[in-house]
């Protein structure tokens, strides 16, 4: 079969490779999308924590299912699906309480084992979820959206609270699109202003706000009353910006940093202690947070393939990942096809 591989930073290369086989308790997945995320481009800029090279990316993924492992039902064969991509142990503190997503050993497929940038993925049936009423490139995108999700639950935001997303990616878009289907007022705060005019137009958000050109602070003040947010969400991947979060946040608030990065984030302890602010961590998803986000989308409730700016097929990947890592591209989610029905690099009207 044909695999995509990330050799080294800035590189990858096209390889052939034999098919996996299932093992027992494992599906085989015939490939059909993946979608680019953050921790991708990272990667193959060589920025990524917690990752080593060679790596076949890729964790946003969708396919069907064309072969089962023993001890697996044979009546899921033919069926699409999506892939939760974090393998948890079980066993550890965090996975005993119920928190998979923070493992303590945790294996993340495209991330610490090789991922689905592949004609074919065996994963276990556990971690793998059908759909007969989601496409392929729904499915997709299911795993993106589940880190807002997650990032949400986390916050506990309520109906009318005032939550400013600073970041205004694909990861950012699904914590807008969640918080508002729990009643919340979104202000999102970026510097691209084709992603800003993107959340304004087609996410119906309360406000944009470029971090550079608008006073950000007195706008959120303009927005709550002089209170500032009850909830900030840093989707950036920016030390600066999550550091200038603190600032955005309210007596009271909490603070989510869904972004990791290879840095030191500080405050100044006055104003926190002063606040009271919750600062708290938001790593990858929950079963829970992936069944959401699965449901929203089959309610209609969120505009997920509407994120999709660029499209390619697999095998001109190593060509177009340089160009989806460049910000002059205009990229907000890139979706790698492995059915070749798309044209080379197409760019979305």
């Amino acid at each position: 079969m044909q695999t995509i591989v990330c050799t080294q930073p800035q590189h990858m290369e096209l390889r052939v490779v034999p098919e996996p086989h299932c093992a027992p308790g494992e599906v085989m997945l015939k490939i059909r999308r993946v979608g680019i995320c953050g921790t991708d481009i990272h990667a193959f800029g060589g920025n990524q924590p917690y990752f080593s090279y060679p790596r076949v990316l890729g964790h946003e993924l969708s396919g069907d299912i064309v072969g089962v492992g023993e001890g697996v039902d044979e009546a899921l064969l033919g069926h699409r699906a999506y892939v939760i991509p974090y393998l948890h142990c079980g066993e550890c503190r965090a996975c005993r309480q119920g928190q998979t997503n923070c493992c303590q050993y945790m294996q993340v497929i495209g991330v610490h084992r090789d991922g689905g940038m592949a004609e074919y993925l065996s994963v276990p049936v556990a971690h793998l979820v059908t759909s007969s009423i989601l496409d392929a490139e729904q499915l997709a995108l299911v795993e993106c959206l589940s880190i807002g999700a997650h990032a949400v639950r986390r916050s506990a935001i309520e109906a009318d609270e005032l939550a400013v997303v600073v970041g205004a990616g694909p990861i950012g878009i699904g914590i807008v699109q969640i918080a508002q289907s729990r009643g919340a007022r979104v202000l999102v705060v970026d510097t691209n202003r084709d992603r800003l005019a993107f959340c304004r137009d087609i996410l119906d958000v309360d406000g944009v706000l470029h971090a550079l050109d608008d006073d950000v602070e007195t706008a959120i003040e303009h927005h709550s009353d002089g209170a500032r947010a009850d909830v900030v969400f840093d989707a950036t991947g920016n030390p600066s910006a999550m550091n200038r979060g603190f600032d955005f946040a309210g007596h009271g608030a909490r603070y989510v940093l869904v972004s990791v990065v290879k840095a030191d984030i500080t405050f100044h302890d006055p104003d926190f202690h002063k606040k009271e602010l919750s600062l708290l961590g938001s790593r990858n998803a929950t079963k829970e947070d992936f069944e959401t986000v699965a449901r929203l989308m089959e309610e209609d409730r969120l505009q997920s393939t509407a994120m999709i700016t660029h499209r390619g097929r697999h095998a001109d990947l190593p060509s177009l990942m340089p160009q989806w890592c460049d910000p002059a591209t205009g990229v907000i989610k890139a979706m790698v096809t492995f059915d070749d029905a798309t044209a080379q690099g197409e760019r979305l009207a």
